[in-house]
């Protein structure tokens, strides 16, 4: 009986840590408000908008911003890309009248260059999403197989024992 128990504990511990995922949840973010006014700086009035970036960065999730804020400082502002960042391959998804626009960036080649053209301004509502490497793909797909193996283990010892 003790031998089930553990079994079973070990089954639940197994699902638990697969069952857990990244994931982001909605803001309620209002169209109608994106910008905000936060007073003045050194005299000048200054508007913020909302902007979110997810992905491989330190802290994703809704920054307000300067309205001149360019995706570097964003970026920055969310503590960095991770090791497992795919700084070649940066998206932003743009709402516009016409729908939804999505723009790559290159920051890989900006930090060769140093041409600043290639840092768009961020506009109202911006998403930027900074995917992880092949990399991390692979780790999270190699995980994702021996979380498998672990709940078929347990699968086949329960299957002994019962027999």
């Amino acid at each position: 009986m003790k031998k089930v128990i553990f079994i079973i504990f070990l089954l639940i511990l197994a699902l638990n840590s697969w069952a857990q995922t990244e994931g982001a949840s909605n803001s309620g973010y209002n169209p109608g408000a994106v910008y905000q006014y936060s007073g003045s700086l050194t005299g000048t009035q200054q508007l913020k908008i909302r902007t979110y970036i997810w992905g491989q960065v330190r802290n994703p999730g809704l920054y307000i911003v300067p309205d001149d804020t360019d995706l570097l400082t964003l970026i920055s502002s969310a503590g960095g890309p991770t090791e497992n960042a795919k700084l070649s391959k940066i998206r932003i998804i743009r709402t516009t009248e016409e729908g939804d626009k999505v723009i790559w960036i290159d920051l890989k080649e900006y930090l060769e260059t140093g041409q600043a053209e290639l840092i768009p301004v961020l506009k109202p509502g911006d998403t930027v999403i900074v995917s992880g490497s092949t990399y991390y793909a692979f780790t999270k797909a190699v995980n994702w197989l021996s979380q498998i193996a672990v709940i078929l283990s347990v699968y086949v010892a329960i299957s002994t024992i019962s027999n």
